[in-house]
């Protein structure tokens, strides 16, 4: 099964080769470098799916339709703030990647919020884009999610982004504290990228 990741960071290739070859061994996955995509991906959908189904059908096309496409996009869902920061999770306080702001600006937008009131949601979706048994394109989506809270205090020292400030009711830890082990078990991304392995497995399409 031949797969290009919209993503040309090698570990993130190397971390979804390694969970997909376990159910799938024949399985190769390329990068957007692979097949010649210089520059970024314009994500310019208002949801997870639309973001990630833009990713997963430039790297197909690029590939001229050879090779199945994949695409991810994922953020943090805030009940309080109605679903925000959402698709903007990243760029939440302006700029793009900027952790220490993205989190400084959360808080403050949840200042007034009650303790009880500050459920929230890491999503994860994935999709794929490939050829049909008709020789059509044809695409999925898969979601996972992972429930939470925010917490005033960051905790923990790991994990990247909101991760210091969403606290896990099951394990009492934030993202932050839990140990990778711990974190490919019950993460947002690793139940998408579950999700994924089956519909793949379901479909047979790995024969194009």
């Amino acid at each position: 099964m031949e797969i290009v990741l919209a993503s040309k960071n090698p570990k993130k290739i190397k971390e979804l080769q390694a969970i997909l070859s376990k159910d799938i061994p024949s399985i190769n996955i390329r990068s957007l470098a692979d097949v010649g995509v210089e520059g970024d991906i314009v994500e310019d959908g208002k949801t997870f799916e639309e973001n990630a189904l833009i990713k997963a059908r430039t790297a197909y096309r690029a590939a001229g339709g050879m090779y199945i496409g994949i695409g991810d996009d994922s953020g943090l869902c805030v009940d309080a703030l109605d679903g925000a920061p959402g698709v903007y999770s990243a760029r939440f306080a302006g700029g793009h990647g900027d952790d220490e702001a993205n989190n400084r600006f959360l808080l403050e937008k949840l200042k007034r919020t009650p303790d009880g009131n500050m459920g929230a949601q890491f999503v994860s979706t994935i999709a794929c884009v490939y050829t049909d048994k008709n020789g059509n394109e044809a695409s999925f989506t898969v979601r996972g999610e992972v429930e939470g809270k925010i917490i005033r205090e960051a905790r923990g020292d790991g994990g990247f982004g909101y991760d210091p400030y969403f606290y896990y009711p099951p394990l009492n830890k934030t993202f932050s504290e839990l140990s990778a082990e711990e974190k490919n078990l019950i993460s947002h991304r690793a139940r998408a990228i579950c999700a994924l392995n089956e519909k793949l497995k379901e479909l047979d399409i790995g024969d194009i």
